[in-house]
């Protein structure tokens, strides 16, 4: 809180990482608490090129099943965070992730790596011995004055970005039940998504996509932030990438989650195929191995940690041949490969032949 003189000033930041959310509000709110500055600042597109397209390059999925669609974004929200408290002279960041999950590491291990003095709320003992749950922060507010919404919530926690949207906590703690029908948000239910199918066409350049093409409506998008959004509507209308699992968290606890990433998942498709198109095999083994590596590096918060700076220049390496264009039908729930083209394919038609023409 900016009401108590231990932290002295604050300054709010928050990142616009292609949630839906009131960022005028949020303004309002901070000014109207005291905060000196507010940075609101629009990440999306340097979200997409420098974390996103690099975890596909990699065919980046912890556990064989999850994209990494939160844990991809926290570094690039906390390099953000670090780069206005330079900039502004500030002594320490902090952040509001819990004691228990994941994004706490990630956060910090971020700022530790470029700004060692954090503030992590929810471990300080004064703090947590205060505000032992909802109720307690709740009171709180009322008492300072803090405008909180009080309309009822959903019971289940969220989050959102423009790669996916993450389900966990209050009634999805219990792995048996199952998902309510208006749970998710992102996507159509693929039984009630459309009776035709969407194909596209999909052109990679170093590993990484540089236009979409909607085959019968010629519709296209060629830089890194309408490609991905695209692909997002498009998948999201057929109800492409929903998951519900169980992982293990980097702190030693299971947990369950519900994610939904539609055009995270039609671009992994499309990048699988192409890539063992053009690659040479024996590298490509190598590369795999790297792949889980870097997967579990972004899962654990490590992405600015010298063992992951060295994954991840070797996955570019293996990238330099993988271009090429991929043509894919979208339909419900589902992404088909229909065919693939590349002058650096690796492929040998004649070789192909099942019988031999003497």
């Amino acid at each position: 809180s900016t009401h108590e003189p231990l932290f002295g000033k604050t300054l709010l930041y928050i990142a616009n990482i292609g949630q839906h959310e009131d960022f005028d509000a949020a303004r309002k709110k901070a000014e109207k608490l005291g905060a000196k500055k507010v940075f609101i600042e629009d990440l999306r597109s340097e979200f997409v090129q420098e974390f996103i397209w690099p975890a596909l390059q990699a065919n980046a999925v912890y556990e064989d099943r999850y994209l990494l669609g939160t844990s991809i974004a926290r570094p690039c929200i906390a390099r953000r965070q670090v780069q206005i408290a330079r900039s502004e002279g500030a002594q320490y960041v902090s952040h509001g992730a819990t004691g228990k999950g994941n994004d706490q590491i990630r956060f910090e291990l971020t700022c530790y790596a470029l700004y060692p003095h954090v503030i992590a709320p929810w471990r300080i003992p004064e703090f947590y011995s205060r505000f032992r749950g909802r109720k307690d922060l709740m009171e709180y507010a009322e008492t300072h004055g803090i405008p909180v919404p009080v309309t009822p919530r959903a019971p289940w926690s969220m989050d959102a970005n423009l790669m996916h949207i993450s389900y966990e906590s209050g009634i999805l703690e219990n792995p048996k039940n199952h998902a309510p029908s208006d749970l998710y948000q992102m996507t159509t239910n693929p039984e009630d998504s459309p009776n035709e199918p969407d194909v596209l066409e999909i052109d990679f350049a170093k590993g990484v996509p540089v236009k979409v093409t909607h085959v019968k409506e010629g519709k296209s998008k060629d830089t890194a932030l309408e490609i991905f959004c695209y692909l997002n509507e498009i998948g999201g209308k057929h109800g492409v990438g929903r998951i519900d699992i169980v992982e293990n968290r980097f702190i030693g606890m299971k947990s369950r989650g519900i994610y939904e990433t539609p055009g995270g998942t039609i671009l992994l498709h499309a990048h699988l195929d192409i890539e063992t198109f053009t690659m040479d095999r024996e590298v490509r083994k190598i590369k795999q191995g790297l792949g889980i590596k870097l997967s579990e590096l972004i899962y654990n918060g490590f992405w600015y940690s010298p063992e992951c700076e060295f994954v991840r220049h070797c996955i570019d390496k293996s990238q330099e041949n993988v271009e090429g264009r991929v043509q894919l039908s979208v339909f419900k729930g589902q992404v088909y490969i229909l065919g693939r083209e590349s002058p650096k394919s690796l492929y040998n038609e004649e070789l192909g032949h099942i019988y031999i023409i003497p």
